[in-house]
């Protein structure tokens, strides 16, 4: 697994061993990032949390290509190390802030908080979606599951696209009953 852009391209990126951790392909990346930056949902000053972050790798991309900091939320020990680790093996360190915690549970005392952009990438058995969503203090989100998620009426669907097993979706709080999501192949 490799950084696929921006200051850090090509730095390699170590991943939690076993199989209690997806990380997220590089080629799904590139096309999260594609779509951000065609956005222009990342810039210089943006706020990201990398929810369920497993090796970091959302975070880590989204801080080589600019962002000022991102927050890591893991309960997995070993899954926070290879975020620290990763982060200090890039010089990152000075930008991120690793938090042991549930997601649910770091959200519920987000209190004011508030992040430019949001990536929720639970394992796919995760059934906690509305809930999570429900508090989840951000302009802009991309999810990652198995399949398509519904959605609380609080969010519309912008952007959606299957790559392979994976769907990922980009939500912002709702504006309009009417919103229709873009489409990619």
């Amino acid at each position: 697994m490799r950084v696929v852009g921006g200051e850090l391209k090509g730095r390699r990126l170590a991943a939690p061993p076993g199989d209690k951790t997806r990380p997220t392909s590089d080629r799904v990346r590139e096309s999260i990032f594609n779509a951000l930056w065609s956005r222009g949902a990342l810039d210089e000053d943006a706020t990201v949390l990398d929810l369920f972050a497993g090796s970091g790798a959302l975070g880590i991309e989204a801080l080589s290509r600019g962002a000022a900091h991102a927050t890591f939320v893991d309960d997995n020990a070993v899954a926070r190390r290879v975020v620290a680790d990763n982060l200090r093996a890039l010089g990152l360190t000075d930008r991120a802030t690793v938090i042991a915690d549930r997601a649910e549970r770091f959200l519920a005392g987000a209190g004011d908080r508030h992040y430019d952009l949001a990536f929720c990438d639970p394992p796919y058995a995760f059934e906690g979606w509305s809930a999570l969503l429900g508090q989840l203090p951000a302009a802009l989100v991309v999810i990652e599951a198995a399949a398509e998620i519904a959605l609380p009426a609080v969010w519309d669907l912008v952007r959606a696209a299957q790559y392979g097993t994976t769907w990922v979706g980009f939500v912002e709080p709702a504006r309009s009953a009417g919103s229709q999501p873009e489409g990619e192949t």
